[in-house]
């Protein structure tokens, strides 16, 4: 662990080293908070200076090393059919306009070379990732419109099922993806979409896993064997990953890096249900907040423990299968040392300190997400039809 003493000279040095090649983020839910705070403006945000009650902003990821940031364009479970396909696109259309916004500082990127050409040029690449396939209204023509504005992967549930394919927090419904579920898997990768399983089902995890063609994505989880969490990734899903080429991007939520803080979390849906709340409605669940921290204080993650995540999936599925996925701005807690986008530098220099190689770090920052974009890219090159 880096030592009081040895924290300013460690981070020197992983600053040095992070300006070497890009550290790309697999999840960072800025877009809805825009949208929530800030009726859609992303210039309202003020994301030029310290944005206040944001844990993103352009000074800090400057700070923070960051070379490429998936943007979810994240729409809750609660819209669905119309609205969810509506609020999708606005979401796209919100990302787009804070690229516009922030010329000399962000960059679109739809392929791997764009990523690299905005870390040559300085400016942040900036991705986009749909989060809950309920947004395509079941409808591969959405999928596709999506694709052609840039989206580069889909989260195929959020915290609900979607009819054809099962999250990992609500009852089994189709038992993993359904028939359709395996053709949105297929042509997303014909598309050279990845796709993302984060938040699904083991039983989705293993049906996509078995119908993926090209490398799949988690991104943002972390390791069940550490946190039993249901959001996060079992060994033996990681083997299979490892088999398929793909990357885990590990989340800095505390409820998914630490037992302690996943229990706590737990005990707090059982007190909204007590209330006669719904306990998977985590805005009302997350509005007892204050009287339940009165009465059972809220455990602390870390940073040395998001590294033990990282740690663990580079022994189950190894160093190339292995990357990270905040979630910034789509937490309500982050743990201790990583409060904000500032602060990638201290967990890297906490790998450094774990004797990551700069070869390895160099993986994990950007080069791991990078090649399985290209592969993505290469099997869509290569013509593959969907069986539609």
């Amino acid at each position: 662990m880096v030592t009081a003493d040895g924290t300013a000279a460690s981070l020197t040095l992983t600053r040095a080293m992070l300006s070497r090649f890009p550290l790309i983020d697999g999840h960072n839910d800025l877009p809805w908070e825009i949208r929530q705070k800030f009726a859609l403006d992303p210039v309202a945000a003020g994301l030029a200076g310290r944005a206040d009650g944001l844990h993103t902003d352009l000074p800090r990821l400057a700070e923070g090393g960051v070379g490429g940031q998936f943007w979810s364009v994240y729409v809750p479970a609660s819209l669905a059919g119309d609205a969810a396909v509506t609020a999708v696109f606005e979401q796209v259309d919100l990302v787009h306009r804070m690229i516009a916004a922030y010329p000399d500082r962000l960059r679109l990127a739809v392929r791997a070379d764009d990523v690299d050409a905005a870390f040559a040029s300085g400016q942040i690449a900036s991705l986009l990732g749909a989060e809950g396939g309920h947004c395509i209204n079941s409808s591969l023509g959405v999928l596709r419109c999506l694709h052609a504005l840039g989206v580069r992967y889909l989260t195929l549930t959020h915290n609900d099922n979607v009819g054809w394919a099962d999250s990992a927090t609500d009852e089994p419904d189709c038992g993993g993806l359904s028939g359709f579920g395996r053709e949105v898997v297929a042509e997303m990768q014909r598309l050279g979409m990845l796709v993302d399983l984060s938040h699904v089902a083991v039983s989705t995890m293993n049906d996509a896993l078995e119908a993926a063609r090209a490398p799949v994505i988690f991104s943002h989880s972390c390791a069940r064997a550490l946190t039993d969490s249901p959001r996060n990734v079992p060994d033996d899903v990681l083997g299979r990953l490892a088999a398929n080429g793909g990357v885990c991007m590990v989340a800095f939520v505390p409820f998914f890096v630490s037992q302690d803080c996943t229990d706590w979390l737990t005990g707090l849906k059982e007190f909204a249900a007590g209330r006669g709340l719904d306990p998977d409605n985590l805005a009302d669940v997350f509005g007892l907040l204050p009287e339940w921290e009165r009465v059972t204080p809220r455990p602390a993650a870390t940073l040395s423990q998001v590294a033990d995540h990282i740690d663990h999936v580079r022994e189950a599925a190894g160093v190339a299968c292995v990357g990270i996925g905040s979630d910034f701005d789509g937490t309500p807690a982050l743990p201790l040392g990583l409060h904000d986008v500032s602060r990638y530098p201290a967990l890297f220099a906490e790998l450094r300190e774990r004797r990551w190689s700069e070869a390895d770090l160099r993986a994990l920052a950007g080069g791991n997400i990078l090649r399985v974009m290209r592969d993505a890219e290469s099997y869509a090159r290569a013509g593959f039809r969907s069986p539609r």
